[in-house]
């Protein structure tokens, strides 16, 4: 039983990382399996995604260091104009990191803007916690 709970930890790493991967698909799997202990399939799946998301932020937070290099993707007019964007809106969109296709970008972004850590985890967890409920619930 570890085994399949360890899995579905780093699948949900996984999947809060640039990879294609569904970790919701793996937990509504492992949910109709007798034997799992719902809330601990819950925490896993969440505690594996939420550090994935930390994993971005952490990448977004040292990669910014490299902006003086020529092959660095954004200018630093772009990098202003995104932080005063992140600053007005940013840290309230981690409430959606959860989200396909935008979630994990916008970890990546937070880091880079440099968003207080405890905030973002604050705001990480409770969106992607509560996703996780909500499909425990419909399974």
């Amino acid at each position: 039983m570890i085994i399949g709970y360890l899995s579905l930890f780093t699948i949900s790493f996984l999947a809060a990382t640039i990879l294609p991967l569904s970790s919701e698909l793996m937990l509504a799997s492992m949910l109709s399996i007798e034997g799992y202990n719902r809330t601990l399939l819950i925490i896993f799946s969440s505690l594996g995604n939420i550090l994935g998301s930390v994993f971005n932020w952490l990448l977004g937070f040292y990669f910014i260091k490299l902006q003086s290099k020529s092959w660095f993707p954004f200018n630093n007019e772009q990098i202003s104009k995104s932080t005063l964007w992140f600053k007005k809106y940013g840290q309230w969109s981690l409430l959606f990191a959860w989200v396909p296709l935008i979630g994990d970008p916008l970890t990546f972004v937070s880091g880079t803007m440099k968003t207080k850590f405890l905030t973002f985890i604050i705001l990480v967890s409770v969106g992607k916690i509560a996703r996780y409920l909500f499909i425990s619930l419909l399974i």
